[in-house]
């Protein structure tokens, strides 16, 4: 068949409306996808997923993310445009297959993309003649095309035949209200050049800015480049906030300082350390990847040593601030302000909080948590639960550490009951109390 018209019935199916959207992976990424295909494309969706629990929390028109209410799902269920199930068997009857699925480090820390591979073996045997497959998991590059194109092509399928390959990096920002799905440029990069095509006109049936590249290589760096230039900014920012410390100089009032410059700055803030899916993990794909080229990425290794290591130098604060009043963090009653990622959201993946109460936990602390967005947690198989915000509880702590900086905190409280403050997220700005340490 000539290359200038294979597709051209996917192509006529996707611009009439009649294609089937299929998403596999339904949860902080997959959910909102899924969710914007079919309220701005009209088009009828099946997302796929392993987790029966949340596949009849979907079906029911409950979302089970803080991104997605449950007033934005109903009515896409009810109206038969969205709905989930564990039966991958139902690939078939789709025309556009996106992937969602977490790709985290293993131990050793490397690329893990084993529910990938996982994925993409659960829904090749179903994959019909004309279909378009889309990888949007965080990856290396070269993983669409050496990875799971050969896991999904076959005797009957064919790349640039009627089997059409792409990448499209997520950019999905939890808890932001101005940057959702459908107005966040979307780049994408397809396995050939038809596939490009494609891919971009699919995503453009509900995504305002569509932005081809090359190849899906380029399109799996561009996401890779994103995190990195965050991580290696905060890396920075986060050291000369220790060498800040030393010198007696604020680094958040040196950093408004320098954001009123109008050109060639861009402000990073520190913190006690980097949380989320993407910032703490997608840096170290690259670096892994490098190694196969005799290339060390050593702007990344060392913006990572850096940020790893903000949890122990957040503790050692602790400690130091405590012992100006004569207690130690041996025994010492903490309440810990937020255990979530960032602000004003209940994503607790590789959250800093966590790793930072863990450390002063190895000191000796006692530690509780106070948290609106997350009211309970489960560690080592226990459950653990936040506790309300009162006068008393403040005023039975030996110290209170900021860790998330949620916005719905009663921070003229904190301040008034607390004896010691650790704010690492600089709630309290430039008019913070006495009792205030920042960062």
């Amino acid at each position: 068949m000539n290359q200038t018209v294979t597709g051209s019935a996917l192509e006529q199916k996707i611009n009439a409306g009649d294609a089937v959207f299929g998403v596999v992976g339904l949860g902080y990424v997959g959910l909102p996808l899924i969710v914007a295909m079919a309220e701005r494309s009209g088009s009828r969706c099946i997302g796929f997923d392993i987790s029966e629990k949340n596949v009849q929390k979907i079906n029911s028109g409950t979302s089970h993310i803080g991104d997605i209410s449950d007033a934005e799902l109903t009515p896409l269920v009810q109206k038969g445009l969205i709905e989930a199930t564990v039966d991958f068997s139902r690939t078939a009857g789709c025309d556009v297959m996106v992937i969602c699925v977490p790709t985290p480090l293993n131990a050793h820390g490397e690329p893990d993309v084993s529910h990938m591979v996982s994925a993409a073996n659960d829904i090749a045997p179903y994959l019909k003649s004309d279909i378009l497959v889309v990888l949007e998991s965080t990856t290396y590059p070269g993983t669409t095309e050496e990875v799971l194109l050969p896991l999904i092509e076959g005797e009957t399928l064919k790349l640039g035949n009627n089997l059409f390959v792409a990448f499209s990096p997520e950019r999905v920002d939890p808890g932001n209200e101005t940057w959702k799905i459908t107005n966040t440029p979307k780049v994408v990069g397809g396995v050939d050049e038809r596939s490009t095509e494609l891919a971009t006109l699919f995503y453009s049936k509900f995504i305002d800015t569509v932005v081809p590249v090359s190849t899906a290589r380029a399109a799996e760096l561009s996401k890779l480049f994103e995190n990195i230039f965050r991580g290696v900014n905060i890396a920075l920012v986060n050291e000369l906030a220790q060498l800040c410390e030393r010198m007696d100089i604020d680094i958040w009032e040196v950093i408004d300082a320098a954001k009123t410059k109008p050109f060639g700055f861009m402000p990073f803030y520190p913190g006690p350390g980097l949380g989320g899916h993407c910032i703490p993990i997608d840096p170290f794909y690259l670096s892994w990847k490098a190694r196969e080229y005799d290339f060390h990425t050593q702007f990344i290794e060392l913006a990572g040593r850096i940020n790893e290591d903000m949890p122990y130098y957040v503790a050692r604060r602790l400690m130091d601030a405590l012992n100006t009043q004569g207690k130690a963090l041996n025994g010492a009653r903490i309440l810990a302000l937020g255990v979530a990622y960032k602000a004003d959201i209940d994503d607790m993946r590789e959250s800093p909080a966590m790793s930072v109460i863990a450390r002063i936990e190895e000191k000796g602390a006692q530690v509780r948590y106070h948290d609106p967005h997350v009211p309970q947690y489960t560690q080592d198989g226990k459950k653990v639960h936040s506790v309300d915000l009162t006068a008393e509880e403040l005023q039975s702590a030996d110290a209170v550490i900021v860790l998330s900086g949620h916005s719905n905190v009663d921070y003229r409280l904190v301040a008034e009951q607390s004896s010691l403050i650790l704010d690492t997220r600089n709630v309290f700005g430039a008019s913070a109390p006495s009792s205030v340490i920042k960062l």
